[in-house]
């Protein structure tokens, strides 16, 4: 049998691949774990739901969060996913310099249509092995939110869904409600 090696590639090469256009610029792709990934296409209730949630947030936590929408979060040398949103602490120059690492993150939110078992077997595993401590996805067609948190190594110790009606705050900012059918359109 004959064991085929993977080249993983690091953020500094993922970047450089970007740069001179190996990866073209509006090629829609995720560096996670080493791998360069092809991101799902956005269909027209992920957009709205995005575009709704992180709204919705941005009004909830304008002077204690800065709320980021689809952008880069540089997770180790190895993974720079592009969350939905992610809700991260003020910078003064809104991250000129770096993407926030996981010391800088309260939240992350990926939108969930197409893709709700890669969101859950994929990105919960590789979010928990960061530290992040609160991970929700919004299930676009059942209109609810799977939280999780208590990260490990192997993944979040804690799991649960809560429905359309019901209220949640984050672990960071825990005397802000959040109502979940305002992430929704």
């Amino acid at each position: 049998m004959t064991q085929t090696r993977v080249r993983l590639w690091n953020i500094d090469e993922y970047h450089r691949m970007l740069e001179t256009g190996i990866i073209a610029a509006d090629e829609r792709v995720e560096l996670i774990e080493g791998q360069v990934i092809p991101m799902s296409a956005k269909n027209p209730p992920h957009a709205a739901t995005t575009l709704c949630a992180s709204d919705y947030l941005k009004r909830l936590l304008a002077e204690v969060a800065l709320v980021r929408v689809q952008d880069p979060i540089q997770l180790t040398q190895y993974s720079e996913p592009e969350p939905d949103i992610a809700v991260v602490r003020i910078d003064a120059r809104k991250y000129i310099n770096h993407h926030p690492a996981p010391n800088e993150i309260f939240l992350l939110i990926e939108v969930a249509d197409t893709t709700l078992d890669g969101d859950r077997k994929q990105k919960a595993p590789l979010y928990a092995k960061a530290g992040i401590t609160d991970y929700w996805i919004l299930d676009v067609n059942q209109r609810q939110v799977y939280v999780f948190r208590e990260p490990g190594l192997e993944g979040y110790n804690l799991e649960f869904i809560l429905p359309e009606d019901a209220t949640l705050s984050s672990i960071a900012f825990p005397e802000i409600e959040i109502q979940i059918s305002q992430l929704f359109p």
